[in-house]
């Protein structure tokens, strides 16, 4: 299949389980995730109307999104990969959707940046919901009291939470425990599902799904 041709299947498998979830079209946004690509494959998802994208890194996307951005300047760039402190300004300055707040430096980090900066990216708190020692992400028990310290302490405005299940377990609990996790919190936001699940995702009530292989195809 072509580019055009998977991003077409997406959006409509999107807008299916949509409405298997009862949940209105539009409800979940795509992210489409371009880590690897280089522009020029990235260009013909903008020219079909992508909007969103995703990238892992800071220094991968510093390398490419600013020209890609000034082609098109309503893009909106999300930040899906673990995040140093040390690349807290370059992140704050790049991106609008940081989605991998996952502990005390970073948030730190990332709130002097944002004062010093004079920007706001929206921020998730990532939850390690599957308990994986090699993942980042908060973990479930902790999640209520980090997301009140990023808000009263810090003055972040936190806007939901995201997670990524672990590769060989069922993703759906851990879907149902995020949701559950952001209620707690007072948050509308779930970024969850990946090409794999992002079906399942949107009916446990994901608002984005960060889908990249199923687009762009294998890297």
């Amino acid at each position: 299949m072509e580019l055009q041709e998977r991003l077409d299947d997406v959006r409509s498998r999107v807008a299916t389980a949509e409405r298997k979830a009862g949940r209105p079209a539009g409800a979940a946004q795509l992210v489409a995730v371009s880590k690897t690509f280089d522009a020029d494959f990235i260009r013909p998802v903008i020219a079909a109307g992508q909007r969103l994208f995703g990238e892992n890194r800071v220094q991968e996307s510093q390398s490419k999104w600013p020209a890609l951005r000034a082609e098109t300047p309503d893009i909106e760039l999300h930040l899906i990969g673990p995040l140093q402190s040390n690349k807290a300004a370059d992140a704050v300055a790049l991106f609008d959707v940081i989605e991998t707040v996952d502990r005390e430096k970073i948030a730190r980090a990332l709130a002097a940046e944002m004062k010093l900066q004079g920007k706001a990216p929206r921020l998730y708190v990532q939850v390690n919901t599957g308990l994986e020692p090699q993942k980042a992400g908060i973990v479930p028990d902790e999640t209520v009291a980090f997301v009140r310290l990023c808000r009263e302490e810090l003055g972040l405005t936190v806007e939901g939470l995201m997670c990524i299940p672990p590769a060989d377990e069922n993703p759906g609990p851990h879907f149902a425990l995020l949701a559950k996790l952001a209620r707690q919190c007072g948050l509308e936001k779930l970024s969850m599902g990946m090409s794999s699940d992002y079906e399942v995702a949107i009916g446990f009530g994901a608002t984005s799904v960060r889908v990249g292989s199923a687009i762009f195809g294998s890297r």
